[in-house]
């Protein structure tokens, strides 16, 4: 079935939407509530408003810790060293970006804190009021601006953390699914090594992204004490699934030798169509909250797989070979059992969450 641009692009607009409803909310309510320099409200909404709850949560933490610190700190510099004259402000933006520097750089968490500093030191050349009310001006507008961005991402079309980290699962299982074929297509006839690295660092992307919403949907659980379940065991399964697949393409590069490649091309290619469909089915079960089917189908390939290994070994092939070929097969033979293993614990993993 077609998808349709706006279901393509849904995530894109609904994050426009909410920013949008924050700007306005925001500046708003600043000017029903009188706040001095409403700018710096508009602008933290507008920043703290993410693609998920749980990134709000986290920049929402991460801008609030660097925005104290930064203000408390420049507060109490602007405080005892008074910038009069040109000179003296130069030394006093000096003596309070420094520091706030260096911790920005040590700590991403106050990153925003040396922003802040040259407000609070600045904002006073223009709005003439004291370093403290400028401090206190800054932590009060980052405080409306935070707690409107809070409240419309989990109002206004909220997207949930764990639910982008479903789909992002679902993405993964799909790209290794589309890496299979081509991957065991190397022990029939040589590949380019650089294709192969292509796919796995294209699977190794995708997890990564898999882990950073992982996180943020860590968030969303501590800060609105959800009951949702842990995601972490189902991101071991599928980082062990991750690993499978570099050792299967490590064993890919070179191509089986032509006594075995002609009794194993087949089943090997059997295992790679029926895995394959397996992992779509996984990830359309991941984000449908379904349990994934027993794939009867793939059990007999590996069996399938197994056998004519058995067989080769009663017939001395294998030992007819040079012994590192014969390496090559039992290091092969090693990452498809760990790899069938690690399989049945992703259906028990996607299992679970359906119940």
């Amino acid at each position: 079935m077609e998808i349709g641009p706006l279901s393509r692009y849904r995530a894109r607009l609904a994050l426009g939407a909410r920013i949008t409803i924050a700007a306005v909310a925001t500046l708003g309510i600043g000017h029903l509530l009188g706040t001095p320099m409403i700018l710096w409200a508009v602008l933290t909404a507008v920043i703290l408003t993410q693609m998920s709850v749980g990134r709000s949560v986290k920049a929402t933490i991460d801008y609030s810790f660097g925005t104290l610190g930064g203000a408390i700190y420049a507060g109490l510099v602007s405080n005892y060293v008074p910038g009069a004259h040109e000179l003296a402000l130069l030394l006093l933006l000096g003596l309070a970006i420094a520091p706030l520097a260096l911790l920005s750089a040590l700590t991403p968490r106050f990153s925003v804190a040396p922003a802040t500093g040259v407000i609070v030191v600045l904002a006073p050349t223009i709005t003439h009021v004291t370093a403290f009310h400028s401090a206190y001006d800054r932590v009060l507008e980052v405080a409306l601006g935070g707690a409107v961005a809070l409240f419309v991402s989990h109002l206004v079309f909220p997207a949930r953390a764990r639910i982008l980290a479903l789909e992002a699962g679902a993405d993964m299982l799909d790209l290794m699914a589309r890496a299979l074929p081509v991957l065991f297509s190397g022990f029939a006839r040589p590949q380019d090594p650089e294709s192969i690295r292509d796919l796995q660092r294209g699977v190794g992307d995708a997890f990564a992204r898999l882990d950073k919403m992982e996180q943020e949907a860590r968030h969303e659980r501590i800060a609105f004490l959800d009951a949702e379940p842990d995601l972490a065991p189902l991101l071991r399964a599928l980082l062990r699934m991750r690993h499978d697949l570099v050792m299967i393409g490590r064993a890919a590069v070179t191509p089986l030798p032509d006594a075995l490649r002609l009794r194993l091309e087949a089943p090997l290619a059997a295992i790679a169509e029926t895995a394959a469909a397996h992992l779509h089915d996984c990830g359309a079960a991941l984000t449908a909250a379904g349990a994934p089917n027993v794939s009867a189908s793939l059990e007999a390939a590996f069996d399938a797989y197994s056998g004519e290994i058995a067989t080769l070994r009663e017939e001395g092939i294998l030992r007819s070979l040079p012994v590192e070929r014969v390496e090559h097969v039992f290091a092969l033979g090693f990452a498809l059992e760990q790899w069938r293993g690690d399989l049945e614990e992703l259906d028990r993993r996607i299992a679970e969450r359906a119940r």
